[in-house]
């Protein structure tokens, strides 16, 4: 395994934390009339996120490799900004839109990589959280159209 390898999987690591964490404030902070929805929303997202961070740092760790564990280094390594404090509900999903967005990027470089170095349980699992996340894209773009 490449060094550019691991390095891919510990920034979608990063990002799945720094994820973990504004679907948790976008969860408590969301406000106005697509409340109930949105509040539901995110808790799913947050509670997905956490299967996918437990995943990807236990492969890593199988892998013999290092995963990020801390915030301060998540935050350093991720791609994915923190979130506003102060958003609205529909900056909280175009902003949710983007990120997403992003970590399909993220994770289409990981799927390369990893095939690359004939990774096939890395490839497996990177291509199945992408098919999660652009499922969630579809479904955030489909309610921004209401």
């Amino acid at each position: 395994m490449t060094n550019q390898l691991t390095a891919q999987m510990n920034t979608i690591l990063a990002n799945w934390i720094v994820l973990y964490m504004k679907f948790h404030h976008y969860h408590w902070f969301i406000k106005g009339k697509h409340f109930f929805v949105l509040h539901d929303i995110f808790e799913k997202l947050y509670n997905e996120v956490a299967i996918n961070i437990d995943e990807l740092a236990e492969r890593l760790l199988a892998l013999d490799k290092k995963p990020i564990s801390t915030l301060k280094a998540a935050i350093d390594h991720s791609t994915i900004e923190e979130q506003n404090i102060e958003q609205t509900e529909q900056e909280m999903v175009n902003e949710t839109i983007q990120d997403i967005k992003k970590m399909v990027t993220e994770l289409k470089k990981g799927i390369e990589l990893a095939e690359e170095n004939n990774d096939d349980v890395t490839a497996d699992l990177f291509i199945s959280m992408t098919h999660n996340l652009e499922k969630h894209l579809w479904m955030f773009k489909s309610f921004l159209e209401v």
